[in-house]
């Protein structure tokens, strides 16, 4: 006769979950609204002195974008993608480009620009800053939209690059085609 021996899994635990008192519980979530309240009060203040500080806008050409914001004290220094102006656009051209809404308005050495623009070209770079540059000019003063409206500053300039269809070369240039 062979013995059986009964192999016995072991008593399985019940897991209690973690229990708080509820008065521990109602302490807890009091100390994080508490948290939430300070962090909200130090959220909009800094906040509203912050929008006080500058006025944003957008601007676009062709593929690039352009996030600008204006500083209503400044003394006319500007700055793109965290670089001078001058050494960003080397050609006198693109930065006269940029700067001409400020000129039209008179503002050019009232205010400080910071500009953030990806995408494109530099021509288009400098356009799409100009657009957005203007678009901010209008935020801080609505009786600038006169003059730049007139040297058509306000004007988004809708033309892109025509997408390339099968069968060409690129957007319209067929391939080279012998009748004979």
């Amino acid at each position: 006769m062979t013995e059986e021996k009964k192999i016995s899994k072991p008593a399985s635990r019940k897991r209690t979950p973690y229990k708080t008192t509820g008065v521990k519980r109602l302490k807890r979530t009091e100390k994080k609204k508490e948290k939430a309240a300070e962090v909200e009060l130090t959220k909009t203040e800094v906040g509203e002195e912050k929008k006080s500080e500058y006025l944003s806008a957008t601007g676009r050409r062709k593929e690039a974008v352009a996030l600008v914001r204006l500083f209503r004290r400044g003394s006319g220094k500007m700055t793109v993608n965290d670089k001078e102006y001058q050494i960003y656009f080397p050609r006198y051209d693109l930065r006269e480009t940029m700067i001409a809404p400020l000129r039209a308005v008179g503002q050019q050495d009232l205010l400080d620009v910071w500009a953030r623009v990806r995408g494109g070209g530099m021509r288009g770079q400098a356009e799409a800053i100009r657009l957005g540059i203007a678009r901010a000019l209008l935020k801080q003063n609505p009786t600038f939209r006169i003059s730049l409206k007139r040297l058509d500053f306000l004007r988004r300039d809708p033309r892109e690059k025509e997408r390339k269809k099968y069968g060409l070369k690129k957007a319209r240039r067929a391939p080279q085609w012998a009748k004979r």
